[in-house]
C-alpha cells in the first residue's frame, strides 16, 4: 500500500485545488459522454461517421471541434495568468504552477489552436473551391487528424498526470534539458509535438498534391481562387518548415534520455544550435497560420463587396514573396545573442522586407472595397476589424525588426503586445471570418447575426482593453515571464486594466459558443446553396456538401469560376445542360488511421515516463498497422448512378 501511495503521489498531480477541480470535471465529462453514447446506441454511429472516415468534410469538422476546444483551454491558461498579475504580489498561483501555465498557453495557441483551425479550413474548403470530389490522399488525411488529435490529447494530459512542461513554449536549453526541468513535463511537450508534426508535414504533402493536380478542368494556377492559391504556398512552407523542428526535438529527447549533448554547454553542445533550428522552423510558422487567413480575407471581401478581387496578380506574387522572406527573418529572434553586426543587419533587412507584401495586400483589399457595394455581414465585420489591428501590429513589427531598438524591446511585454496583436488580430479574426463565412457550408444553416454582433464586439473591445496596455508595460520595463512584481513599479494600473480586457475577451468567446448552440435550433438554413451569392466552385453545390461534392466535376471558363456562371444562368435564353451522371469512384473508410495513432499515443506515453515495456509495443503496433495497410487493397468503390441521381434529385438539381 506505501508503494502504490508513493507511486500515485509521483503519477498524478497533487496540491493544487485547481487541479483537483479539474480531475473532477474531466471524470464528469467522460462518464456523461460514455452514458450517451451508450444510452442512445450511437457508439456504432461514431465509428461508422467518424472515428473511421475518410471524408475531408467531416476531417475538417473534427479538426475544428479540436481547435475550439484547443481555444477555451489555451484561453483559460490566459486568465489564469492574467488574474495573477491582476495585481501586485498576487498569491493566486504558485511560481511552478505560473511556468507551467505559460507553457502550455503558448504551446497549445500555436500548434493545437492555429495549426489545426487553419487545416480545418483546408479540409473544408480546397476540395469545394478547386472542383475536386476530395483530396489527394485521403487515408493519409485521416492519419494527420489523428495524429494531431493523440498528440494534443498527451500534451494535455500532462497537467493531471506527471505535471505540464515548464520551460516556456520555446523551450530553450538548458532551461530544457535534465539539470533544470527533470520531470516528464518536458517529455509530454517534447513527444505530443512530434507527433502531431507528423500530421502537419503530411497534411502539406497531401493539400500541395491535391491543389496541383485535382483541379477542375480549365483552371489554371492563375484561375485558382485566393484562399486555395494561400493553402498552396503555406504547404510549401509546411514542408521546409517543418522538419528543422522535428530534428530540433528528437535530438534534445536524445539528450534527455539517451545522455547526449548536443545542446548542453558543459558536454561539449551548443544550445544556440536548438535555437536556430526552432526559429528556422518558427518564424515560417507565423506565416504558416497568417497566409491562409490571408486568403479568407481575399474572398470576404471580393464576395460581400460585391466586385473581383483587386490585382490578382499582385495578390498571388504577394503571398509566394512572404512565403520566401519568412524564410530569412529568424535571427531577429535573437537579436540580443551577440550574433554580430552584420548578421543583424541583414536579417533586420529582411523583416522589414517582409512587411512589403503585407502592405501590398491590405492595399489590395481596400481597394477592392473602394466603390463596392460592401454588405457588414458577420465575416466582413471580422475582416474589417483585422485591416487595423493588422496595421498595429505590422508597425511594431518593424520597431522590433530594428536591431539597435530590439535591445531595449525585447523580451519586453512590448513583444508580448506585438506577438498577440498579430495572432490574435490575424489569424484568430482570419479564422474567425471563414468560420462565419463557410459555416452554411458545412452545417447548411447561418450563424445568429445578432449574436455574433455581441461575440464580435466583445472581442475586439476586450482585445484593445488587454493588448494596449501591455506596450506601455513593455516600455516601462516589465518583462516577460515574471509571475509577481511590487507596488513600486508602478504596473499595477495598466496590468488590472489589461485582466479586465482578457475577461471581455473570454465573455466573447462563450458568447461565440451560445451563438453555435443557440443556431443550431434556430439559425437561418440555407436551401441555395449560396446563401452570401459567393463566387467560387464550393457555392455551386448544396449545403452541406453531399459525400461526393460535385455530381458532374465543373468546367471552369475564369477566375471566379460560379459568378460568371450565374452571369451565364441569367442571359435571356439560356438553356440548362443536361447533367451526365457517371459512376463516382469514392475511398472506403478505414480504422487503420484511428489505431495507429493510438498506438502513437502508447508509444508516446510510455516513452514520456521511459516505460519501456510500454512504449515499444507502442512502436510494434504503429508498423502492425502501416504493414496492415499494405496488404489492404480493398481501399475503394464507387457510388453507382442511380444513388447520386436520388440524392440530387432530393437536393432539387435534376
Amino acid at each position: 500500500m506505501d508503494s502504490i501511495k508513493q507511486f500515485a503521489s509521483t503519477f498524478f498531480v497533487t496540491g493544487d485545488p485547481m487541479i483537483y477541480g479539474a480531475d473532477v470535471s474531466i471524470v464528469l465529462v467522460s462518464v456523461a459522454i460514455l452514458f450517451y453514447l451508450t444510452k442512445f446506441k450511437k457508439w456504432g454511429w461514431l465509428w461508422r461517421e467518424w472515428l473511421t472516415t475518410v471524408d475531408h468534410k467531416k476531417i475538417g469538422i473534427m479538426y475544428l471541434i479540436a481547435a475550439l476546444l484547443m481555444l477555451f483551454r489555451g484561453g483559460v491558461d490566459a486568465i489564469l495568468m492574467r488574474i495573477q498579475l491582476a495585481a501586485p504580489n498576487m498569491k493566486f498561483l504558485e511560481s511552478q504552477h505560473y511556468n507551467e501555465i505559460f507553457t502550455t498557453h503558448g504551446t497549445i495557441m500555436i500548434l493545437f489552436m492555429a495549426m489545426p483551425l487553419i487545416f480545418a479550413m483546408f479540409n473544408i474548403v480546397v476540395p469545394l473551391q478547386i472542383g475536386a470530389r476530395d483530396v489527394a490522399f485521403p487515408f493519409l488525411n485521416a492519419v494527420s487528424f489523428w495524429l494531431f488529435f493523440m498528440g494534443a490529447m498527451l500534451l494535455n494530459l500532462s497537467f493531471v498526470i506527471g505535471g505540464s512542461p515548464d520551460s516556456g513554449w520555446t523551450s530553450y536549453p538548458p532551461l530544457s534539458e535534465l539539470g533544470f526541468s527533470n520531470g516528464p513535463g518536458e517529455n509530454y511537450y517534447l513527444l505530443s509535438i512530434l507527433i502531431s508534426g507528423i500530421g502537419s508535414t503530411a497534411t502539406g504533402i497531401n493539400f500541395l498534391v491535391t491543389i496541383l493536380k485535382m483541379r477542375a478542368p480549365g483552371m489554371k494556377l492563375m484561375k485558382t481562387p485566393m484562399f486555395s492559391w494561400s493553402v498552396l504556398a503555406t504547404c510549401i512552407m509546411i514542408l521546409y518548415a517543418f522538419p528543422a523542428l522535428t530534428v530540433a526535438l528528437i535530438l534534445l529527447f536524445i539528450d534527455r534520455i539517451g545522455g547526449a549533448h548536443f545542446f548542453t554547454l558543459t558536454g561539449g553542445g551548443n544550445p544556440m544550435m536548438f535555437i536556430n533550428l526552432f526559429w528556422i522552423w518558427g518564424h515560417p510558422e507565423v506565416y504558416i497560420v497568417i497566409l491562409p487567413a490571408f486568403g479568407i480575407f481575399s474572398e470576404v471581401v471580393s464576395t460581400f463587396s460585391k466586385k473581383r478581387l483587386f490585382g490578382y496578380t499582385s495578390m498571388v506574387l504577394a503571398l509566394v514573396s512572404i512565403s520566401i522572406i519568412g524564410f530569412f527573418t529568424w535571427v531577429h529572434h535573437f537579436f540580443t545573442m551577440g550574433a554580430g553586426a552584420d548578421v543583424n543587419a541583414f536579417f533586420a533587412i529582411a523583416t522589414m522586407a517582409v512587411a512589403i507584401p503585407t502592405g501590398v495586400k491590405v492595399f489590395n483589399w481596400l481597394f477592392t472595397m473602394f466603390r463596392g457595394r460592401i454588405s457588414l455581414t458577420q465575416p466582413m465585420l471580422w475582416t474589417l476589424a483585422f485591416i487595423p489591428c493588422f496595421a498595429i501590429g505590422g508597425a511594431t513589427g518593424v520597431m522590433l525588426s530594428v536591431a539597435p531598438a530590439d535591445y531595449q524591446y525585447h523580451n519586453s511585454y512590448f513583444l508580448i503586445a506585438h506577438f498577440h496583436q498579430v495572432l490574435i488580430g490575424g489569424v484568430v479574426f482570419g479564422m474567425f471570418a471563414g468560420l462565419y463565412y463557410w459555416w452554411p457550408k458545412m452545417f447548411g444553416f447561418k450563424l445568429n447575426d445578432r449574436l455574433g454582433k455581441w461575440s464580435f464586439w466583445l472581442w475586439n473591445i476586450g482585445f484593445y482593453v488587454c493588448f494596449m496596455p501591455q506596450y506601455a508595460l513593455g516600455f516601462m520595463g516589465m518583462t516577460r515571464r515574471i509571475y509577481v512584481y511590487g507596488w513600486d513599479r508602478g504596473w499595477a494600473p495598466l496590468n488590472m486594466v489589461s485582466t479586465i480586457g482578457a475577461f471581455l475577451m473570454g465573455i466573447g468567446f462563450i458568447v461565440m459558443v451560445w451563438q453555435i448552440i443557440y443556431s443550431i435550433k434556430h439559425g437561418e438554413r440555407d436551401t441555395t446553396g449560396d446563401p452570401w451569392g459567393g463566387r467560387t466552385l464550393e457555392w455551386s453545390i448544396p449545403s452541406p456538401a453531399p459525400l461526393y461534392n460535385f455530381a458532374e466535376i465543373p468546367v471552369v471558363k475564369s477566375r471566379d469560376a460560379w459568378f460568371e456562371m450565374k452571369e451565364e444562368m441569367a442571359q435571356p435564353g439560356y438553356q440548362k445542360k443536361p447533367v451526365h451522371i457517371e459512376p463516382i469512384h469514392m475511398p472506403k473508410n478505414s480504422g487503420i488511421p484511428f489505431f495507429m495513432a493510438v498506438f502513437f499515443f502508447i508509444g508516446g506515453f510510455g516513452a514520456v515516463f521511459e516505460w519501456y515495456w510500454m512504449a515499444i509495443p507502442g512502436l510494434i503496433g504503429i508498423f502492425a498497422c502501416l504493414f496492415a495497410r499494405s496488404f489492404q487493397y480493398d481501399t475503394d468503390y464507387y457510388i453507382p448512378v442511380e444513388e447520386v441521381e436520388a440524392t440530387e434529385s432530393a437536393l432539387g438539381r435534376l
